[in-house]
């Protein structure tokens, strides 16, 4: 039987380029576009909470940061004896033409040590609590009580850095200019701190928990534990809307009977204080830290509101009572500290 000629090229192209294997142009950009928002964190879309579910911390660089000193170097001096004047041909160890101050020695005791700083938005949203099977040592799976928190980092720039200004050829630092990258890296440490017991529980790196969290947020962006987010870079944008990077941050082993907690939250910026120099001096980096209430017991922990802020109270003798408990002398919800 002869078919009409017509009836072939009554055949849609596109049905014999489906059934020969073939992708259309606009399919094939489609599906690069997917491999390109996969590796790409700026394409990720996230859910969009309502307000007061996101708690957002504003960066807060201080001009202050950016040196430290004048201090002695006393190490310098230890090692290198033959800066000191000393002598017959310099008698009290003056020089014959400079100041004294001009000296090495003197110079040395009197040292500005400036750096660059930068710091980090944080959101986040509040405790709480969640039962994960946790690997064991011997690879058998353990159910266990977690405790969380999600936050989101982004880069606003704003980044403080001494600027100096040549006055009869000599350099003089009397301010600092703001700059910014492309991108920075954060790497953060978080540690969940009990104030009755002064027990404090660093963040637990568990592979299983950040999926199970990330759904139960209701957050569609990748969420990284707290090694994994070390290597993305963190976009800068000034767009408030920005997805940002999310991370989380979880605990185990939390004693029940906890109450008034905060979470110290280490690597927001790299500033920091030391007085002097050397393996006495004392280090103190900048942390923030986020102070939060669990008016709850040992009973269906997970039903347990955690409130982010210390708790206010009408009664004056109570409500120093609970500042003492967080070691403040007014109610604050966070502060930077260094420590």
């Amino acid at each position: 039987m002869m078919f009409p000629q017509r009836t072939f090229w009554r055949i849609p192209l596109v049905t014999i380029a489906v059934a020969l294997g073939f992708a259309s142009a606009p399919a094939i950009a489609q599906q690069a576009g997917q491999d390109t928002a996969k590796k790409d964190i700026s394409f990720k879309q996230e859910t969009i909470f309502a307000p007061g579910v996101v708690t957002v911390i504003p960066p807060a660089p201080n001009p202050d940061e950016t040196f430290d000193g004048p201090q002695t170097l006393q190490s310098l001096i230890d090692t290198h004896p033959e800066i000191k004047w000393s002598g017959e041909t310099h008698p009290n160890g003056a020089p014959h033409f400079d100041p004294r101050s001009r000296t090495l020695l003197e110079m040395a005791k009197q040292v500005i040590l400036r750096r660059e700083i930068y710091c980090f938005e944080v959101s986040f949203k509040p405790l709480r609590q969640i039962y994960i099977d946790v690997p064991r040592p011997d690879g058998r799976m353990q159910r266990k009580l977690v405790w969380y928190m999600v936050y989101r980092i982004r880069y606003r720039g704003g980044d403080l850095r001494p600027a100096a200004d040549t006055v009869a050829g000599v350099p003089l630092y009397r301010r600092v200019e703001g700059i910014r990258y492309d991108s920075r890296r954060i790497f953060p440490m978080l540690i969940l701190s009990n104030h009755i017991s002064g027990k404090r529980y660093v963040d637990t790196i568990l592979p299983t928990a950040a999926e199970k969290i990330r759904v139960r947020e209701q957050i569609t962006a990748d969420v990284y534990n707290s090694v994994e987010i070390s290597k993305i870079k963190v976009p800068y944008s000034n767009d408030p809307d920005a997805p940002g990077v999310w991370g989380v941050a979880t605990w185990t082993d939390v004693d029940p009977n906890l109450d008034f907690v905060s979470v110290e939250f280490f690597g927001l910026t790299n500033a920091f204080q030391q007085d002097g120099e050397g393996p006495e001096a004392p280090y103190r980096r900048k942390m923030l830290q986020l102070n939060f209430y669990r008016p709850g017991d040992t009973m269906k922990q997970t039903d347990d509101l955690i409130r982010f802020g210390v708790p206010a109270f009408e009664d004056k003798a109570q409500q120093n009572y609970i500042l003492q408990q967080y070691g403040l002398d007014e109610r604050l919800d966070y502060q930077w500290l260094f420590r």
